[in-house]
This record gives C-alpha cells, structure tokens and sequence, in this order.
C-alpha cells in the first residue's frame, strides 16, 4: 500500500529537517520537499541543501527557480507603486515568502499530493502566508504544521533529531539572515526590544566604499533597462548590480517597526540598497512625468496593495485589478535617474526624460510664465477662493447674530 504524499516546503534549516524526520517516521508520510528559490540562494548553497534533504529521507527533492518570475508578477508592481510599508520597509521577506508559498502550493496540486506542509512557528507572519496560499491554492488538503502544533522550543528539535541519527551541527547563529532578491532581512536580540539598534557586524555586507559613486538608472514605461550607460538582458540583472554596487556603502539599513497579521507589533532589521535606491529613482521619475491625479491615486492603490501583499492576500482577485491600474500608470515612466551615493546615504540628483513635465516651453515656477497672464491668475484665483470666502462670511455674520 502506497505511503500518502506531503509536499513540504524545505528551506534545510532546523525546522524544516524536524519535519522530514517527523513526518516520514513518525507520521508516515511520503516527503517531496521542495525549495522555491527568488534569488536568495547560490548554487553551492542548492546543492547542500538538497543534499541534505535526501540525507535526511525524503523521496524527492526538487529546487524551484522563481527569480525571473518573481520579479515579473510581484517585484516589478512593488517598484510601480513604490512600495514602502510604513513608508520604510520595502516588504523584502513579505513578497519573497508569499511568492514562495504560492509556487509550493501550485507544486503540490500538480503532484496531486494528499497533505502540504511548512515549518513556521505560530509566532509570526509566515504560518499565515502559507496558510492562506496553501487554502486557496490546493484547499483539498491537509495542512500540517509540526513545529507549530506541537509547540517544539529548539533544544526539543534538536534532541529529536539527534535520537534519529542526523547529527549536523544546529549552533544557533546571534542573528537570523534571510537573504533575497528584494533585500536580506536582519533579527536579533535588537530587535526584541524596542530601544536599540542593531551593531555594525550584524549586518551582512561590511562597509568596504568610502568614495562617493554616481548611478544613471534607466526606465523604460517604469521597468529597470539598463545602468551607468549599459544595457541589461533583464530587470533582475539591473537590480542585482544595483546591489553589488551600492551595498558595500552601507546603504539600504534600516529597522522596520510594524503590524504583525496576528496583531501584535513586531520589528526587523533590513539591508536593502538596491529596493530603497531604486523606489526612490522611480518615485522621482515619476513626480516629473506623472500628473497631479495619477500620482495621487497611485499612492492610494499601491498603499493598498503593499498592506495586502504582507498579509498574505496576494492571490486577492483585486490585485490583479490593481497591477492593472499600475501598469497603465506606467506608460510615460521613461527616462534616466541620476543617483548620488555616498557612505551610508544616498540621494537622487535629478532626472532626464522625453516626458519631463518641468518643460520651459510653458514656464518656469517662480520665475516667469508663458502660457497664461496675470489676470488669468488673478481671474482663477477669485473663482478658486469663492467656495471658502462664502463660508467664512456667512459664519461671520451667523456669530454676530
């Protein structure tokens, strides 16, 4: 008689190597792991990590390459709507994970498997995420969640573990690092507390410049094209040198203090050079080529959209809706952004675009105009303030009465 399948999303930490274990021995379940990776892995680190999976028993392991697509269907909307949550974090661990419990789920129904499962505590976020892609996705399924359910701290893992053979090293590193595409994340005993910073060597990438650079970020309808005059094959690949570039300087660290789904306040510390820089260009970019109306109602949809996407509702039919609305937003969002960067700080320069709406053909502000008259103002100004000059009469007069 066949074993039932379970597809597990496998990351080859602790938590997970728990739930092969468990599952396979104690539960009696056929293991697929799976690991979708969003450009936060390298090959070596693939290849240890499958190998430790097979070493561990599972019957097959298969490795998800998401970085393109991740980019194309969730990155690229975060840049569109220059998304900051909180106006600071730009959801480097909220996408990637989403995105990734997406991919496992839509694994698992291709397999047809009888149960899924993950290895998130019942702390934080993720067991919501992939709760919630696992429900929509493949709702015929088991949903098991171990570490969660059986409330296991890290000694009692690592105790089982080691009763079942598998005697890896499981030191706990002083900080947790989730590396990405879209920015690494940093925890630690800084950010349990609410009064401190985290330490220069926590941090994963130590300041080595110390010369300012110049970038010249190019957009062609909103989407990364090239850098510094060279032409790139993807957005992804614009992204990654971005990084290469600008992470050495220190740029891009921050500490994000915001609302867990499960309602309490939670804090993490982030390097993200290449999403901060690269908002902060489009942004401006935009503020040059977009009109009053569409940079208002962008702000407002892409807020929206960001809140979403953390709180795991990226399957939502309305995002659709609203990377539709964001897209079209994009059709003038062409030109250069020219980016100072320094140690630890960065600012953009200015910008250069065919749409640039900063055009001397109808005037300079503050300076001089040349496609209206003084008394075209003043006319404007009067019918302008007639709404609000009535009210204050008539409460005048209503108070003197």
């Amino acid at each position: 008689m066949s074993k039932p399948k379970v597809v597990l999303a496998f990351s080859g930490g602790l938590d997970t190597s728990f739930c092969v274990k468990y599952l396979a021995e104690d539960r009696g379940y056929e293991i697929y792991s799976v690991l979708v990776d969003t450009g936060g892995f390298s090959d070596e680190e693939l290849k240890t990590i499958e190998a430790n999976a097979y070493a561990l028993g599972v019957k097959k392991h298969s490795t998800i390459i998401k970085t393109e697509s991740y980019y194309n269907d969730c990155i690229k909307y975060l840049i569109f709507g220059n998304v900051l949550k909180n106006n600071t974090y730009p959801l480097s661990v909220s996408a990637e994970r989403m995105f990734q419990a997406v991919a496992v789920a839509e694994y698992a129904k291709e397999i047809g498997a009888n149960a899924i499962a993950h290895g998130s505590t019942g702390a934080g976020n993720d067991q919501v995420r992939f709760d919630m892609a696992f429900r929509i996705i493949i709702p015929e399924a088991e949903i098991i969640t171990p570490i969660r359910d059986l409330k296991l701290s890290r000694e009692a893992e690592i105790e089982y573990l080691t009763k079942k053979g598998v005697g890896r090293e499981w030191a706990k590193a002083a900080y947790s690092i989730n590396k990405g595409l879209w920015g690494t994340s940093v925890g630690g005993k800084e950010t349990l507390t609410s009064d401190q910073y985290l330490p220069e060597d926590a941090w994963p990438t130590p300041v080595t410049k110390t010369t300012p650079e110049t970038l010249r970020i190019d957009f062609v309808k909103g989407e990364l094209t090239g850098l510094n005059g060279k032409k790139y094959g993807s957005a992804v690949e614009v992204i990654q040198a971005i990084a290469a570039i600008a992470q050495p300087f220190g740029i891009g660290r921050d500490i994000h203090v915001g609302d867990t789904i499960i309602g309490i306040k939670g804090r993490v510390g982030f390097e993200a050079a290449a999403p901060l820089i690269i908002i902060k260009a489009h942004h401006t970019l935009e503020k040059h080529v977009l009109s009053e109306q569409q940079l208002y109602w962008k702000e407002q949809l892409a807020n929206s959209y960001g809140t979403m996407l953390h709180k795991g509702q990226f399957v939502e039919p309305v995002m659709r809706n609203i990377e539709t609305f964001l897209a079209d937003t994009q059709a003038h969002v062409t030109g250069t952004a020219i980016v100072h960067l320094a140690p630890y700080r960065f600012h953009v320069e200015g910008i250069e675009s065919p749409y640039d709406l900063m055009s001397a053909q109808f005037g300079s502000y503050g300076e001089m105009n040349n496609a209206w008259t003084g008394d075209d103002v003043r006319g404007f100004s009067k019918v302008a303030s007639n709404q609000s000059m009535i009210y204050q009469q008539v409460t005048e007069s209503a108070s003197k009465a």
